[in-house]
């Protein structure tokens, strides 16, 4: 939308990026929790998770990721050459798609690998909300042992061991796109 040619839909979403870029993850999270209460989520549970309380903490996050990796897609897009759309003899929406996307992919791929890890330690914060993660756990155990490092040494091996995870299937992604272009 950040490349529309259509001003008011650029508009709103150099708007939208800029808000949910410029302020706290934290403060989105309450006033999707708070502000959307009229909302009727399902109640139960699912994998012994609160669903009342997890689906605005998916929502905020998921607003809060769509408007870095907006920018991250806006980039990549920019950074492919613009004699590629120029030479491509199809309409905009097809070299768009056969042309520069698949070269925007290579592009952006790192950085979207970024914005998965930094989701990964941002969802530490919807301990805020009594949803019980890794880091409300963490309380638990820390006060039930009155011995906060070695909780918090473990939480760190935890997140460190989903980011190794999560960068090792993004490096397998990369490798298998670089030999498809071989």
């Amino acid at each position: 939308m950040r490349l529309s040619r259509f001003k008011p839909l650029e508009k709103f979403a150099s708007i939208y990026i800029t808000v949910i870029r410029g302020t706290p993850m934290l403060v989105q999270l309450y006033i999707v929790y708070y502000q959307l209460d009229f909302i009727s989520y399902p109640t139960g549970t699912l994998f012994g998770v609160d669903l009342e309380r997890a689906l605005p903490c998916i929502i905020a996050l998921s607003i809060n990721s769509s408007a870095y990796v907006a920018e991250i897609i806006r980039a990549g897009i920019q950074a492919v050459d613009k004699g590629q759309m120029e030479g491509a003899r199809m309409t905009n929406a097809q070299a768009m798609r056969y042309v520069v996307m698949p070269q925007a992919v290579k592009n952006i791929l790192p950085a979207i690998g970024n914005e998965f890890v930094t989701m990964v330690k941002e969802t530490s914060i919807i301990q805020y909300l009594g949803i019980g993660d890794l880091m409300y756990n963490n309380g638990i155990v820390v006060t039930a042992t009155y011995n906060p490092l070695p909780c918090y040494y473990i939480s760190a091996i935890i997140y460190l061991a989903l980011n190794i995870i999560l960068g090792k299937g993004l490096n397998i992604f990369e490798g298998r796109l670089r030999k498809s272009e071989r």
